[in-house]
């Protein structure tokens, strides 16, 4: 059967709960199962403790999802609380800062940048093919946020520029963006690098080596990477 048909998964599903099987072992695009997040929540103390437990990143996303899944399966949450350690008097703030989170980061990099040059900046109230709208001197622009959080074996800094298309199948290749679509990407690098290219001169790529690209480095934002 086609398992990237959702009428076939609702079958399943659904003859699944008529012969009553147990299916809190499926991961589905998770990593974790229905068990493991139940044995993990025994001995946590907070959110924090459960997303270690399983193996994921504690950010904002990951957070909603598996409070989301608790809820579903019922689950006591009311031990679980948010650390409130209070730093002592004038002791500097020295949390490290972690690449993975970089693409978490990048829109509102890229909506400071826009700002300080004077540029209204917008987002867009339902999902579309750009992240940002940016009023520019010459006109609105659609831009598009990329990252690229580390170097490659050979030391280059590889940008994925393209998109996956709108298929359940989440081992599709990806494709590139129309460039009637967009306007301008915005890439931040692990290193703090600022590109700022238009769409057209990316049209067609769905990844780039920022080397090539050095003509539309725009600024350093790497205080904010040290």
């Amino acid at each position: 059967m086609k398992g990237t048909s959702a009428g076939v998964v609702r079958t399943i599903k659904r003859h699944a709960g008529r012969l009553e099987l147990d299916t809190s072992h499926f991961t589905g695009q998770r990593r974790w199962s229905d068990t493991q997040l139940r044995q993990v929540m025994l001995g946590a103390t907070c959110w924090a403790d459960v997303l270690t437990g399983l193996g994921v990143v504690d950010n904002a996303e990951n957070r909603v999802r598996v409070k989301g899944h608790s809820a579903r399966l019922g689950l006591d949450c009311t031990h679980l609380r948010t650390p409130q350690a209070a730093s002592p008097a004038g002791e500097v703030f020295d949390q490290p800062f972690r690449p993975e989170l970089l693409r978490y980061a990048a829109s509102a990099v890229a909506m400071a940048w826009f700002s300080l040059r004077g540029c209204a900046v917008a987002l867009p109230i339902e999902p579309q093919e750009y992240d940002l709208l940016v009023t520019t001197r010459t006109g609105i622009q659609r831009v598009q946020v990329k990252t690229c959080a580390a170097r490659d074996s050979k030391g280059r800094w590889q940008v994925g520029v393209g998109r996956r298309p709108y298929v359940l199948d989440k081992s599709a290749g990806k494709m590139p963006y129309d460039p009637d679509s967009l306007d301008l990407f915005f890439i931040v690098l692990g290193d703090g690098s600022i590109y700022v290219i238009p769409s057209s001169v990316l049209a067609g790529r769905v990844g780039i080596d920022a080397a090539t690209y050095a003509r539309f480095r725009v600024g350093d934002a790497s205080s904010l990477m040290q």
